[in-house]
């Protein structure tokens, strides 16, 4: 049930991150805070496909 997904920096529109989500119990998307190497800086970080 838990899927593979890939979050991208708000910024600079790259794909930094990977993790798992179970779509029955957060069907919104997720969106965290962390370091992008990129910006060198913590920014805001989107699900994508």
């Amino acid at each position: 049930m838990r899927n593979i997904l890939t979050l991208s920096c708000t910024e600079c529109k790259r794909r930094n991150y990977s993790t798992t989500k179970n779509k029955r119990t957060t069907p919104d998307k997720l969106e965290f805070k962390k370091y992008c190497r990129f910006c060198r800086k913590h920014t805001v970080h989107k699900e994508t496909k």
